[in-house]
């Protein structure tokens, strides 16, 4: 990145910035708009995740 200044990220920015990445390059391949949702779905039809494990995680909190 030259001329950017590389900035400290706080805690979880770093993920949190990674998996944004990972749902615009999912959006990317099944030419969805920048920000339409992703199903579980087609998530866990992208990343090859079980469908169950994924909707506990997110049923988890």
């Amino acid at each position: 990145m030259a001329g950017r200044a590389a900035k400290a990220a706080a805690p979880g920015e770093a993920a949190f910035t990674a998996g944004k990445r990972l749902l615009q390059r999912i959006r990317t391949q099944l030419r969805k708009p920048a920000r339409a949702y992703v199903s579980v779905a087609e998530f866990c039809a992208y990343t090859s995740l079980p469908e169950a494990e994924v909707a506990a995680a997110l049923n988890r909190r």
